[in-house]
Formats: C-alpha cells, sequence, structure tokens
C-alpha cells in the first residue's frame, strides 16, 4: 500500500502535466477544427453520398478523443474540475453528444456541432472575451431595462397612433413591439415602414426619428461601452493576479533585447 499511493500520485502528476502541455492544447484545438469541419461536410447530401462513411468514422474518432480527454482531465485534477466552469462547460458538450439516436432525444444530436464552441474554452484569448461579457452582465442588464421601458412606451404610443391605418404593423402591443424591434435594428425601416406611415400621418417621424435615435444608437453603443470597460478591468485584474517573479522575468527578457539591439546599432555606427 505505501508504495502505490506514490504511484498513483505519480500519475496524476504526469496526467495533469499533458493536460496543461501546450502541445496537448494545440492538438485539442486541431481536432476541434477538424471535428467542425466533418460536421459542417455531414450536411451536404453529395458530400455524403460520396464519403459519408469516412467522414462518420472521423466524427467518432474525434469523439472518442475529446471523451478521453475529458477522463484525463477527471482523473488528474480529481475535486477541482468542476469547480472550473470551463471544464463543466466541455463536459456537458461531450456527454450531449453521447446521447444515443434512438433514446427519444435524437433533436439532442444535431447539437452535436456544439463541440465546435470547445474551441472557446480551448483558446485563452476567447476565453477572456467570454468572461469580460459575463463580468458585464450587471451593466447590461440595466441598459436591457432601459430598452425594455423604451420599448414598451414606443409601442403604447404606436399602437395608439397608428394601430388604425396599420394594423398588421401596429395593431396591438405585441405587433408594434416586433415593427419597432425591426426599426431599432434599421432592416426596411425607411421604405418598408415609415414611408407608407408617414403617407397617412405626415408627421410620424416625430415619433420614429427619436425611437431610432434612443434605441439603435445611444442604447447600443451604452451595452458596447460596458463591455469594453469590462475587458480593461478584467486585463487590469488578471495583471494583478500574476506573479511578480514572473513579470520581473519579462521585464528583464525585454530589457535585455533592448540591450541587445542598442550593442548592434553602436556597432553599425
Amino acid at each position: 500500500m505505501p508504495q502505490i499511493q506514490p504511484k498513483a500520485e505519480g500519475l496524476r502528476s504526469s496526467a495533469l502535466r499533458l493536460v496543461d502541455n501546450p502541445i496537448f492544447q494545440r492538438v485539442v484545438i486541431a481536432v476541434i477544427i477538424l471535428n467542425g469541419v466533418v460536421l459542417g461536410l455531414e450536411t451536404s447530401s453529395t458530400v455524403m453520398a460520396l464519403a459519408g462513411p469516412v467522414l462518420l468514422t472521423i466524427d467518432r474518432l474525434c469523439l472518442a478523443f475529446f471523451v478521453a480527454e475529458i477522463l484525463l482531465k477527471i482523473y488528474a485534477q480529481r475535486g477541482r474540475f468542476h469547480k472550473e466552469g470551463w471544464n463543466v462547460f466541455d463536459f456537458i458538450v461531450v456527454a450531449i453528444s453521447l446521447v444515443p439516436e434512438h433514446a427519444g432525444l435524437s433533436v439532442l444530436r444535431a447539437l452535436r456541432v456544439l463541440r465546435v464552441m470547445r474551441m472557446i474554452s480551448a483558446l485563452p484569448s476567447m476565453r477572456r472575451v467570454v468572461g469580460a461579457m459575463l463580468h458585464a452582465l450587471p451593466g447590461v442588464s440595466s441598459v436591457a431595462g432601459i430598452v425594455a421601458i423604451l420599448f414598451y412606451v414606443g409601442a403604447v404610443i404606436s399602437t395608439k397612433l397608428f394601430g388604425e391605418s396599420f394594423p398588421d404593423w401596429f395593431g396591438n402591443i405585441g405587433a408594434s413591439l416586433y415593427t419597432l424591434f425591426q426599426v431599432m435594428t434599421l432592416e426596411s425601416w425607411s421604405m418598408g415602414i415609415v414611408r407608407p406611415v408617414m403617407d397617412i400621418y405626415p408627421y410620424a417621424w416625430l415619433f420614429f426619428v427619436p425611437f431610432i435615435l434612443a434605441t439603435t444608437y445611444t442604447v447600443i453603443n451604452l451595452v458596447v461601452g460596458i463591455i469594453v470597460g469590462a475587458m480593461e478591468e478584467r486585463a487590469i485584474e488578471e495583471g494583478s493576479k500574476q506573479d511578480p517573479a514572473i513579470v520581473l522575468a519579462k521585464l528583464e527578457k525585454r530589457l535585455e533585447e533592448v540591450d541587445s539591439k542598442l550593442e548592434r546599432l553602436l556597432k553599425e555606427k
């Protein structure tokens, strides 16, 4: 027993080093890309007729690789595995892919393409972006509340003003909300909606123009600003959490590079 325990710990340490190895991470990313390409090709009946069995075999091999990777992570990280949100995300995505087609949940098989989203968890830069967006949710929810109020007020006003003449667009509050959403996205808002309304109500622009300015430009820019601010905060937080020794080593390396460039310049002169 005393010899088995150190041996097991050694195996876990080796598995942990393998999981954290940059080369292994690159292999995972390559398999994710390959699997995404294969899943896209499977949607083509022509390609499936030519190489269907090959594509299905590659898909199964990719799934087997993902299962082995998850099991290796669980073995290496043990109790720490479920504490990291990205590990849980990867586990759910792979688990969905294992649902059998005859289990009455065949619709979940279409969600196999979610495996491509593992690219987000595999790349640190993408994880930072998603983390910043989640960090910005409180501020974005406040802006969403403002947008909801603007839409509700606008829907009530437009229903009362234009509902009688344009029942398909503004006949009730639900139709008005959908129409105003189309106006906010600037999809055929002028020639498709506003100008026909102005043919009957010439001063309708006094309602639509302020609504577009308030929702499309002001509020949306607020959302973008909140997300950018959150990304900057996350970058500062991550920078402050770095080991001072690592930061110092990077600075020393940078200074050495500058010194070498200066020496070359002096020799050239």
